[in-house]
């Protein structure tokens, strides 16, 4: 029994997915210990905002990054390929 090709790209997809969740938990515990580092074990409600709103702030601005890296990335690739 042979695989199509849409069957292998959603199996692909899965583990790309599941590798990043795994990455994404890895880097929320290392930024919460240095978090711990910096300020101390406070669990207390205005700690936990201030972690969210970092986290959150970084993931926005990593994730511009990322997209402009990507589109300059394939502005370049692209016209290579139409010639």
């Amino acid at each position: 029994m042979a695989l199509s090709v849409d069957v292998i790209d959603k199996i692909a997809a899965l583990i790309t997915a599941a590798f990043g969740l795994v990455a994404a938990l890895a880097w929320n515990a290392a930024i919460q210990t240095i978090f711990t580092e910096i300020f101390g074990a406070q669990s207390s409600i205005p700690a936990m905002l201030g972690y969210a709103v970092f986290v959150t702030i970084l993931a926005v601005v990593f994730t511009i990054w990322i997209g402009a890296v990507a589109n300059k990335t394939k502005d370049k690739v692209a016209p290579a390929k139409k010639e």
